[in-house]
């Protein structure tokens, strides 16, 4: 039976959860097996169940941790000093950098969740609605601190995540535009949106 290569630091389970998530995105939730997450991790079926009791808990694995560090990033930028417009400048880097650095995570988190068992379900799906209304709330604090436009919160707390997400688009491709440039560009019209 094979042994699973491990990278350093990361247990057997999250290696598991890794090439799962890589084989979700290209096969979908539904389509992957658990013997193509064995097959592609390079292990006997049996030996999963060591690690991972089901694909199920691979997802819900995936889209908490994705969540969870947002929310975790989200409270660190509420308490700290800066200007409305900053916080959401720094918002917006984090979301591209999560989509440059962990696309396939957040690529399931943003797509798969459909295939979520309850109570994982509503539990994620209070936690998005949560985090995007404490975005609005971050904008509409801004236009009352004469620091943004007066413009819908929730349409620019969607607008911005929908142009974030697009980033689908670049990692599909040849990508000839570098990470950086595409961050720097992405930020500089995404803020001058809010901009006053």
């Amino acid at each position: 039976m094979a042994k699973i290569q491990t990278k350093k630091n990361s247990s057997k389970k999250e290696i598991i959860i890794e090439k799962a998530a890589r084989l979700f995105r290209e096969k979908g939730f539904g389509a992957a097996s658990m013997r193509d997450i064995a097959e592609t991790v390079g292990v006997e079926a049996a030996s999963l169940y060591n690690h991972i009791q089901s694909k199920s808990e691979i997802l819900q694995a995936i889209c908490f941790k994705v969540a969870n560090e947002f929310i975790s990033h989200l409270e660190e930028v509420e308490r700290s000093g800066d200007s409305l417009l900053k916080k959401m400048e720094t918002i917006i880097r984090f979301h591209i950098r999560m989509m440059l650095e962990q696309y396939e995570y957040v690529y399931i988190s943003d797509h798969e969740w459909r295939h979520l068992a309850e109570p994982y379900l509503s539990n994620f799906l209070n936690q998005r609605r949560s985090y995007r209304k404490r975005l609005g709330d971050l904008v509409e604090e801004g236009i009352a601190k004469n620091e943004m436009k007066n413009i819908e919160p929730y349409v620019a707390v969607l607008t911005i995540l929908s142009a974030i997400s697009g980033i689908e688009s670049w990692q599909r491709s040849r990508k000839s535009t570098s990470a950086e440039t595409l961050e720097a560009n992405m930020v500089k019209y995404l803020i001058e949106g809010l901009k006053k």
